[in-house]
């Protein structure tokens, strides 16, 4: 694979040795793609990006916001055409998987969370300030987050997401209140450095030291944008009264840095939180409804609760009428099909995971379920050729279907899952938890979870969702 033999030549360049393994790690929502490059000791993350112009922002900004003084990745290499660079490895904790480990064994927002919030949002406030001194001459793809910024992230609501969703609007009275909206929010301090998407899973965290990373569509705008982006979150799910101390503790620390009027700060930050759901949901709604990607589906309900919150707790001090009432119907949708799905009986939750994270906890509150080991099964991964797929490709899927020990594994899973399946409908019980691991989350388990569901969906009255955990 000619990447995988760059990020060769980009290691020995840097290390003095080629790589004894390189690990492909998922992509996310991104069109770049990743890897873990290793030899003994010594590890660093390969990204490759055709978007050269991307990247050169991303070139930028590493040495000019370590210059004043942030934490980011080190860019050990870059490749002669600049599509592949090869920088720090940072390990694998992130804020949002702390406050998930935090969630999901019931300690929630914690003190320990609080305190590293408020430092993050602390480095925030100072990079936000140093950075209005950058180039935005290298921002890609504009300088500035400015009003043709706002009306594309505000199309990419309008058509992935209410298209998509087939919720009505009158298109000339929603771009009136969009330009309303897009003016309100301009009308105020842009010169900050912006960092575009402040969110958890974009901090990783090395012996509690926070570092920042996917900085790469920073350009020049206001303040609130950040701040919004990293306390509404979506699956971060951040108690209210926990966002308002910590909007407090960022508001002060950046009064303390520049000069700035506190309550228009705090009543334009709203209009800002409505942006970055919308562009948000945006997200979601061509990830989800277009791409079919389960994850992007269930972030939709946990964002229109956001938009719920801001909607009855938040009102902006400018006139949005259909835009509001746009947005009333796709809550009240959501209402709607929460009460369908509440009303349709059992739902199967089947997860892929890698068992070097540890086995997915049940957050329905049903204790678990099945989880099934695919470590004994043929592994793909340990051929280079298959190392950039998951178990959804199809080479990875032709490697692993009709081998008779994987057929016979997935045969005993289905029997002992539909046994309890059958008696969970009979006893209207709601829910069950079915998991299918491997070492790395990304072809073994991931093939199995996508044809038990399959198989599940065909032939049983319940409702069935995927998670692959890795594939995130």
């Amino acid at each position: 694979m000619a990447i995988e033999e760059e990020i060769k030549r980009l290691f020995l360049r840097w290390s003095g040795a080629e790589p004894t393994e390189i690990l492909s790690l998922g992509a996310h929502g991104s069109a770049r793609r990743y890897w873990r490059a290793f030899n003994g000791s010594r590890s660093a993350i390969a990204a490759w990006n055709e978007d050269v112009r991307e990247n050169e922002a991303f070139y930028y900004y590493s040495s000019s916001l370590a210059e004043r003084g942030v934490n980011v990745p080190q860019v050990y290499a870059i490749s002669e055409d600049r599509r592949c660079y090869l920088q720090q490895d940072l390990g694998d904790t992130t804020l949002y998987s702390r406050l998930f480990d935090k969630q999901r064994t019931g300690k929630g927002f914690d003190g320990e969370m609080l305190a590293l919030y408020k430092r993050v949002l602390a480095d925030l406030a100072t990079m936000q300030v140093r950075g209005r001194s950058m180039d935005f001459s290298h921002a890609y793809p504009r300088s500035d987050f400015d009003a043709q910024s706002i009306q594309w992230d505000l199309n990419y609501f309008k058509y992935c997401f209410l298209k998509l969703r087939h919720t009505p609007f009158d298109e000339e009275l929603l771009e009136r209140d969009f330009h309303t909206l897009i003016h309100y929010l301009l009308d105020t301090d842009c010169g900050f450095f912006l960092y575009r998407d402040f969110q958890s899973r974009n901090i990783m965290l090395v012996d509690d030291e926070p570092y920042y990373i996917d900085f790469q569509g920073g350009r020049r705008g206001a303040a609130q944008y950040d701040v919004a982006a990293l306390l509404y979150s979506s699956k971060s799910n951040i108690p209210e009264a926990i966002r308002q101390e910590l909007l407090s503790h960022y508001i002060r620390s950046l009064a303390d840095l520049t000069a700035i009027d506190v309550s228009d700060f705090r009543a334009r930050f709203y209009g800002y939180v409505l942006i970055r759901i919308l562009q948000a949901m945006g997200a979601y709604g061509y990830r989800g409804y277009f791409e079919r990607k389960d994850y992007f589906l269930g972030s939709i309900p946990l964002a229109v609760n956001n938009l719920r919150t801001i909607l009855d707790s938040h009102p902006l001090p400018v006139e949005l009428p259909h835009l509001t009432e746009v947005l009333r119907t796709v809550i009240a949708q959501q209402d709607a099909e929460t009460d369908t799905m509440a009303h349709t009986g059992l739902r199967v939750t089947v997860n892929s995971f890698s068992y070097k994270k540890g086995i997915p906890q049940d957050p329905s509150g049903n204790g678990g379920g099945f989880v099934f080991d695919c470590r004994a099964l043929p592994n793909p991964g340990r051929y280079p050729e298959y190392k950039s797929y998951t178990g959804k490709d199809r080479p990875v899927v032709e490697f692993l279907q009709g081998d008779p020990a994987v057929e016979q594994f997935i045969a005993a899973a289905e029997q002992l899952v539909g046994a309890s399946v059958t008696k969970y409908l009979e006893r209207n019980f709601t829910n069950l938890s079915v998991s299918f691991g491997c070492t790395g989350g990304q072809h073994r388990s991931v093939f199995c979870a996508e044809r038990v569901a399959k198989w599940l969906s065909e032939n049983y009255k319940c409702q069935v969702v995927i998670n692959h955990v890795e594939q995130q």
